[in-house]
């Protein structure tokens, strides 16, 4: 479970994030749509530890993030906007450092390993250096490195980026599968047909303001419209 409680952020006189109080709920998964600048990626950096709030709190299985960055942060995975990886390096040996990282234990280590290697089917390169690697290739890994210790949360951001349509339902069959499992998924995405496909519930920020929490079928009795798909709410709503 991911808890917001009534946390801000600002760049300068900038307020990036305004005073969310937001829970996702475990084996939910919730998708937050909105333009750049929005506060989406602020607000997935505060989930994570990268960024501290400002004010408020955010918990992560119960966790103060801020004040126990670590062991929140092994309830965690995350994927990020851009899959970096260390290029001087196979898959198979970044998904080992990942491990060692996190001190998993080594037999159950190897045995994960080659389940993310199976699941994502990554046999053909897990082998090459990373910097041979495409984009959707890097993607993949860095997907796999997150589920490695088997996360209660998973966070994800713009995950559908640079994928071709294969590994696109590869990624939107993972979440969904995670979310069935009882893990708790947030996801920020431009990819609106996405959402529509496998989002519970959507988050609309604008601002740094949340416009809009509930599933896709309470937005359009909120905003009836003659042509009502999401795309048409999601552009009424933020202007």
């Amino acid at each position: 479970m991911i808890q917001y409680e009534n946390i801000s952020r600002n760049y300068g006189r900038k307020e990036a994030v305004k005073r969310l109080d937001l829970t996702v709920r475990p084996g939910e998964l919730l998708a937050f749509l909105g333009p750049n600048g929005a506060g989406k990626t602020t607000t997935i950096k505060m989930t994570v530890g990268l960024l501290r709030p400002g004010t408020g709190t955010v918990r992560v299985c119960g966790i103060d993030v801020s004040s126990h960055p670590r062991e929140a942060a092994g309830r965690l995975g995350y994927v990020p906007d851009q899959p970096y990886l260390y290029e001087k390096l196979t898959g198979r040996e970044f998904l080992q450092f990942i491990v060692d990282m996190r001190g998993m234990d080594r037999s159950l280590a190897q045995e994960r390993i080659s389940q993310q290697i199976e699941a994502f089917s990554l046999d053909e390169f897990i082998d090459d250096l990373t910097e041979r690697y495409s984009h959707g290739m890097k993607q993949r890994v860095v997907f796999a490195s997150a589920l490695l210790h088997s996360p209660d949360v998973l966070i994800v951001d713009e995950p559908m980026v640079g994928l071709d349509p294969k590994s696109m339902r590869m990624v939107k069959d993972l979440l969904r599968d995670q979310a069935a499992q009882g893990t708790t998924v947030l996801m920020s995405t431009h990819t609106l047909d996405v959402v529509e496909e496998i989002a519970d519930r959507i988050g609309i920020l604008d601002r740094g303001e949340l416009l809009f929490l509930g599933t896709l079928k309470e937005l359009k009795q909120r905003l009836p419209a003659e042509d009502a798909s999401l795309e048409r709410l999601y552009l009424d709503m933020t202007g």
